[in-house]
């Protein structure tokens, strides 16, 4: 599986990266309110999406603002033309799936984003996205389950042998990355805050603690 960090904050990427686990990176225009925010500044959108790109070799996920097929076409090629690793994310609306399917007879790859349920994934698919990113934590958060979308779009692209890679996002704690590895999900994509959950477990904690008081005791009668 591999690991995006959804953000747009470079330090946050860099510490992701230093980590040695970062695959990619996934951004949205609100990961970008919150990065300006942070920096205190304005931030040009182009030029921070190629700070991003720089850091990470891996693919970046850079989201369009039109809701138009003209307009998404317009600016799925300038983002496409920052950086070759640049993945054009398009919302999954009529026109975003027109834009997928256009924009991928010209070799740009797209993330095909907000996607909520299986039908709508197969349509991305079809259309041609290099990803489909169903939103697990949204779902969750109006009672519905998250975890049987992403089950049910990896069953229906192996079916159909879909090279389309399902890109589980909007997650929210370590059991969501969990159920999605042993589903097959391709990637996942997780505030630092999450990948560093990943690492903690309250016997590992207890464990170390013992191993360096007995290496502590065993220096004292050495």
């Amino acid at each position: 599986m591999k690991f995006f960090i959804d953000t747009a904050d470079l330090s946050e990427i860099q510490e992701a990266k230093d980590m040695g686990l970062l695959d990619g990176v996934t951004t949205n225009p609100s990961l970008m309110k919150v990065a300006a925010e942070r920096a205190g500044q304005p931030l040009d959108f182009a030029d921070h999406i190629g700070k991003i790109c720089d850091l990470v070799p891996g693919d970046v996920s850079a989201e369009v603002t039109a809701v138009t097929f003209d307009g998404m076409m317009i600016q799925g090629r300038e983002l496409a033309a920052i950086r070759n690793n640049v993945v054009v994310k398009i919302p999954l609306i009529l026109d975003g799936i027109k834009a997928i399917k256009a924009l991928a007879q010209e070799g740009i790859r797209s993330n095909c984003t907000l996607c909520f349920s299986p039908t709508q994934a197969l349509l991305a698919a079809k259309a041609g996205a290099a990803y489909i990113s169903p939103f697990i934590g949204r779902l969750d958060d109006a009672s519905s389950d998250g975890m049987k979308l992403v089950q049910e779009i990896i069953e229906i692209y192996s079916v159909y042998g879909y090279d389309t890679e399902v890109l589980a996002a909007s997650i929210r704690h370590p059991m969501h990355v969990l159920e999605s590895a042993l589903m097959g999900a391709h990637v996942a994509t997780m505030p630092l805050s999450v990948i560093k959950k990943l690492l903690y477990h309250p016997l590992t904690d207890i464990g170390l603690t013992q191993f360096m008081d007995d290496w502590s005791k065993f220096q004292e009668q050495s």
